[in-house]
């Protein structure tokens, strides 16, 4: 699958995946940046980039971030096939959870993206009992 992309700085690498068998590719952050412990930060990963029509890009924590002291804030950022104007770099929020100022440079790989393909349906409203019993529970089947 082809996929068209901006870099905002050329001098920074394309996202790219880091072994055969990868199947999310690294973001890298544009510029660097503090994140002061309890607060959040808007990291851009200097890519614009157009989504398939029919997938969606997924952007996720890389398994090193939490290391790091970050997360990113809404778990995991969701970039529709239709945010890829000019100015629609792609931007990680990331949280400090520690009680140090976390460093982040330039060019450091800060998330991770994969396209996954969706779906969507068409809502019919059916009333409040869509099933005749209910399990009552939160989250969990026990």
């Amino acid at each position: 699958m082809k996929i068209r992309i901006a870099r905002v700085d050329k001098s920074l690498p394309l996202p790219k995946y880091e072994t055969p068998g990868a199947a999310g590719f690294d973001f890298v952050c544009r510029e660097n940046a503090e994140v002061l412990p309890g607060s959040l930060a808007l990291i851009p990963v200097n890519a614009i980039v157009e989504v398939p029509e029919g997938y969606m890009l997924a952007v996720l924590p890389r398994s090193s971030t939490p290391k790091k002291g970050l997360m990113l804030a809404n778990s995991m950022g969701v970039i529709d096939n239709d945010y890829c104007g000019p100015e629609d770099e792609i931007k990680i929020l990331v949280y400090n959870y520690t009680n140090s100022k976390i460093r982040i440079s330039r060019g450091d790989r800060i998330a991770q993206g994969i396209f996954l393909k969706i779906a969507k349906g068409e809502f019919e409203e059916s009333g409040a009992n869509l099933k005749s019993s209910s399990r009552q529970g939160f989250g969990s089947t026990g």
